[in-house]
Formats: C-alpha cells, sequence, structure tokens
C-alpha cells in the first residue's frame, strides 16, 4: 500500500507487474498511469479514473484502445455544484477555502472549475499547500488563520483515506465543509454531495470478469455515474453551529442523526 505517499507508487507499480498477474486493479489514475509505464499488456482496472484520456491512459472513453479501462467517478460540473452547496449552507459566504492535494491529478480540473464558478459568484478562495498526510493539519489552520467561512474537501485519494482526521480537524476549527463522498459525512463531515463511490467500484468487478472471460480493456468503454447522491451529518451541523433547511434535509438522499 502506498499509504497516501505518491513517491511509493513507481516501487508498488514495478512489484504488481514483476508479478506477472492476469489483471491489476488501480486505486487511482496516478496508479494507473505508474503501472501503465511498465506495461502496455496486462490489464489495468479502476473505478478511481480521472482525466484518463489527457493522461494518455486511454486513446477515447468510448474505445480506450489500450489496456486500462474502468470508472471515472468525476463528473463535469460536480465541483461548481459543490460550490453552490457550501453557499446554500452558508448564504453570506464571502471567502471559502480548497482542501486539495494538487499532484493529484484529479485535482487539478476539480480545483480549476471551482475557482471559476467562485469567481463568478464573487468569493475569495484560499487554497493552502498541501504535499502529503502529514500536512492536512497546518493546511486547516492556515484556512482558519485566513478567515475561511467554509471549505470544501477535493476528491482525491489522499484526502479520502484522510477523512477522519479532517472531519475531527474541521470540526475543531467550526469550519462548514463541503465534500463529494459520502463517506466523509460517515466519518463526521458535514454535507457531501457526489457520486456513490460504492458503485463505482461494484462496477469494476464486472470489467474484472469481462476482462479474464476473455474480452480486452480495449474493447470496454470508460463507464460515467449516472447519478449523484447528497449526505448530511446533524449531529455534526449541531455540534459546529450550522443550521441546515429544511428544504437541504428534503433534497439530502441520506440524513445522519
Amino acid at each position: 500500500m502506498a499509504e497516501s505517499r505518491v513517491e511509493r507508487l513507481p516501487g508498488l507499480a514495478e512489484e504488481a507487474v514483476a508479478l506477472h498477474p492476469a489483471l491489476i486493479v488501480a486505486g487511482s489514475s496516478d496508479a494507473a498511469v505508474m503501472v501503465k509505464k511498465l506495461t502496455s499488456s496486462t490489464p489495468i482496472i479502476s473505478g478511481a479514473l480521472a482525466d484518463a484520456q489527457n493522461l494518455g491512459l486511454v486513446t477515447s472513453y468510448a474505445r480506450p484502445g489500450g489496456n486500462v479501462t474502468g470508472v471515472m467517478p468525476y463528473v463535469a460540473g460536480l465541483p461548481g455544484k459543490q460550490i453552490e452547496l457550501l453557499r446554500e449552507v452558508i448564504p453570506n459566504v464571502a471567502k471559502i477555502g480548497l482542501l486539495a492535494n494538487l499532484y493529484d491529478p484529479k485535482a487539478g480540473p476539480q480545483r480549476d472549475e471551482m475557482t471559476q464558478v467562485a469567481s463568478r459568484m464573487g468569493l475569495a478562495i484560499v487554497v493552502p499547500a498541501l504535499n502529503g498526510p502529514e500536512d492536512i493539519g497546518s493546511a486547516i489552520q492556515a484556512m482558519s488563520h485566513e478567515g475561511v467561512e467554509g471549505i470544501v474537501v477535493l476528491e482525491t485519494t489522499m484526502l479520502l483515506s484522510a477523512r477522519e482526521q479532517i472531519a475531527k480537524l474541521v470540526g475543531d476549527h467550526r469550519i462548514p465543509a463541503v465534500y463529494g463522498y459520502r463517506e466523509h459525512v460517515a466519518a463526521g463531515g458535514l454535507i457531501s454531495y457526489g457520486v456513490d463511490l460504492l458503485w463505482c467500484w461494484r462496477r469494476v468487478a464486472g470489467y474484472a470478469h469481462r476482462i479474464l472471460s476473455g474480452t480486452p480493456p480495449s474493447d470496454l468503454p470508460v463507464e460515467f455515474p449516472t447519478k449523484v447522491q447528497m449526505a448530511i451529518n446533524l449531529k455534526t451541523a449541531n455540534a459546529i453551529g450550522v443550521t441546515i433547511s429544511p428544504t437541504l434535509l428534503a433534497r439530502a438522499d441520506e440524513v445522519i442523526e
């Protein structure tokens, strides 16, 4: 396991390819990139492909054309909706923070879209440096010192792995935060709006079955989730003094009390 340390990925990729497996399951796009550099023949699948075409993992989403395919849970327009959701939670918000480890290939497009949407809304943005798990605490502290009124936590592998730590630290600072995955909310985060990550990985099992049955990954289109879900943690809302409107609660797919 890389344990959210990007510098460990090359060595782990080498070990995986050296085993000559029938199939490699990559936990994220950055892992898939590392493995693909080492093999063009071993099938590679992932439930968290991001920016796969621009990263050279696939020729196109409809016809991957190589040895990589899977599910892309990063839907265009969704990061902007997360900014809008934060403003619903905090109607008079003026300054927000983005928590993101920008070396993750999934983070850049999200950050760019959020920045554009925030600019249109007239919101100031704070994006502290975050190079590894050890920087999470200082990044949240920096946003608090900058006076951010809300935080959006980007959808990256490292931040998902650190969801319990993030929920506690953000809660300690009493800052409302929006997440992309309901797993953050289950760990104590306030509210999430995004795709069902479990659905994405369940779909990967179907890819594995078809590839091991003889279908080449080049013939299996990349899938995109068709549904987004909202989860709200009322216990967290009460703890940090945030009132969630009845309208927002009615829209939620899951309310944790």
